[in-house]
């Protein structure tokens, strides 16, 4: 089959590359399941960290933060950032923190200002539902009574995961659907993003690669027809090219990684299994684990797509990716990788879930991890750098070349979800340096900033569970264990977040 067929297939399958069919008998099981309880736990638990899991009931219009020091000029600009923030509605709680409406945040910082703005994306799944008051189409890890399988490729695109500047644009993006567009100015939602009329609604990845010279690369995965499809876009906006390869037994992929002259896709133990899904499992519960399968990992050229190469690490999950490079030499070429790697997927089933009870359950930690593939000899191996790790981020400009540096939240607590510092590591020599926020605070993903031949800075926010606020912090990268340079308290707690992405202010 020709790869323009495979594209032209998934797109005439509407839903089926994200989810499957739901068969009615399956859908009248559980409507018939009564009640939920799981907002009445909620309600119930006294874990003081549970703010971070709250909905807000409203957008959150533009208001200043109070202003400790003074953010770096090279600071000036928005961090935008989005998370899942609508976890609750009409009494009935989502079973999963992944699947909330979409909230994006901007911070827009002016030296000793700061000002804060929430809103929803208005999704067509959000508008239909907060209309009607209640839930109607499932979500990627909870069917709740009575709903309904997704009546478009879109219908479950919560547009919750990450955020991509791109022209006028900032796009909110999903795993399993289209990119949704949002007003950088004012965050209003501007509709979906078609690439091209025979990709409308496909999936289109939350962690796109952008190059140093401005050239965009994504992918997205056809769960149910185990296809990977893969996107190279202009600086401009403008596709360049689009297809789709077929992946025997395909993962649950969420991030990639690219170097100069590759697309590097880790596929973790955990696949889709067309047979849970046609019986009625979720999105999420339709993924099997395989640790037979190993750790798969797919090298594409980035110049010619048909030439690929299928490489092997030992068994494992994992959600996100650092960087890559490649290096030529003597015995063949060598690609260098960083990513956050789990033994088992459990966090995704448990740890994930179980917050939105208000519950705090322990599963694997992950850690960084250091890998090397040698594209001759078809070897991969790898080593634990020792860290817990996740939401590893580096240097913009290193894109896909050689670099040292990543910044990533670690420090696990016992008593509470998540990540109580964040920390900056050398992926060479292991070494690092880290601030702890205390004992009382939630961190979520730093992002590095560039600052001409300057060391750069590090920004990113954090819940004070203690205070309930939310606040924006800035470091100097070359010395982060000193503690903050500047930071700006919000007046109330923002719900936990995923992924953000910082436009300085001559940019837009």
């Amino acid at each position: 089959m020709k790869r323009r067929e495979l594209l032209h297939r998934l797109a005439a399958a509407g839903t089926a590359p994200l989810l499957g069919a739901l068969p009615l008998a399956a859908r009248a099981a559980d409507a018939a399941i009564g009640s939920d309880t799981w907002q009445a736990q909620f309600e119930a638990s006294t874990a003081p960290w549970k703010i971070g899991f709250a909905t807000p009931p409203t957008d959150l219009p533009l208001v200043p933060a109070t202003v400790r020091g003074r953010f770096p000029d090279a600071l000036a600009g928005t961090l935008y950032r989005v998370g899942p923030a609508g976890h609750d509605l009409g009494g009935q709680r989502y079973h999963h923190w992944f699947d909330g409406d979409g909230m994006v945040q901007r911070f827009v910082i002016d030296g000793a200002e700061v000002r804060h703005q929430g809103r929803y994306v208005a999704t067509a799944k959000r508008v239909a539902e907060v209309r009607d008051g209640h839930r109607l189409e499932q979500a990627f890890g909870t069917i709740l009574p009575g709903v309904q399988p997704p009546a478009s490729p879109d219908g479950m695109n919560v547009a919750n995961t990450s955020v991509l500047p791109l022209g006028d644009d900032l796009l909110a993006l999903w795993e399993g659907g289209s990119a949704t567009r949002i007003d950088p100015a004012t965050l209003a939602t501007r509709g979906l993003r078609a690439w091209r009329a025979d990709l409308a609604g496909l999936p289109f990845s939350a962690h796109p690669k952008v190059d140093p010279d401005g050239t965009v690369w994504n992918f997205g995965v056809g769960a149910s027809q185990g296809m990977l499809i893969l996107y190279e876009i202009a600086p401009d906006g403008t596709l360049r090219r689009a297809d789709a390869m077929p992946v025997p037994q395909i993962a649950m992929v969420h991030d990639f990684a690219v170097t100069d002259a590759h697309l590097v896709f880790l596929m973790p133990s955990l696949v889709f299994d067309n047979a849970r899904s046609a019986a009625g499992a979720s999105f999420l519960d339709s993924h099997v684990w395989k640790p037979e399968l190993g750790m798969r990992v797919l090298v594409v050229d980035k110049k010619d797509w048909s030439r690929r190469q299928m490489l092997q690490l030992p068994a494992g999950f994992l959600f996100h990716l650092g960087n890559a490079w490649a290096q030529d030499g003597p015995s063949g070429t060598l690609i260098h990788l960083d990513y956050v790697r789990s033994a088992t997927a459990d966090a995704v089933f448990t740890s994930n879930r179980e917050v939105m009870r208000g519950r705090r359950v322990r599963s694997v930690e992950p850690q960084l991890v250091a890998a090397t593939l040698n594209l001759r000899t078809g070897e991969a191996v790898q080593h634990a750098l020792g860290l817990a790790a996740e939401f590893p981020r580096m240097d913009p400009r290193r894109v896909g070349l050689r670099h040292r540096r990543v910044v990533h939240a670690t420090q696990v607590f016992e008593d509470r979800p998540g990540f109580g510092a964040v920390a900056l590591t050398d992926v060479e020599n292991g070494r690092s340096q880290r601030f702890a926020y205390g004992a009382q605070a939630l961190v979520e993903e730093h992002v590095f900033v560039p600052d001409g031949d300057r060391p750069g800075w590090i920004l990113g926010t954090a819940l004070d569970v203690a205070q309930k606020q939310t606040v924006l912090s800035c470091f100097a990268a070359d010395a982060l264990a000193d503690g903050p340079v500047a930071q700006a308290t919000l007046p109330y707690a923002l719900p936990l977040g995923l992924h953000g992405s910082f436009v300085p202010a001559r940019q837009g």
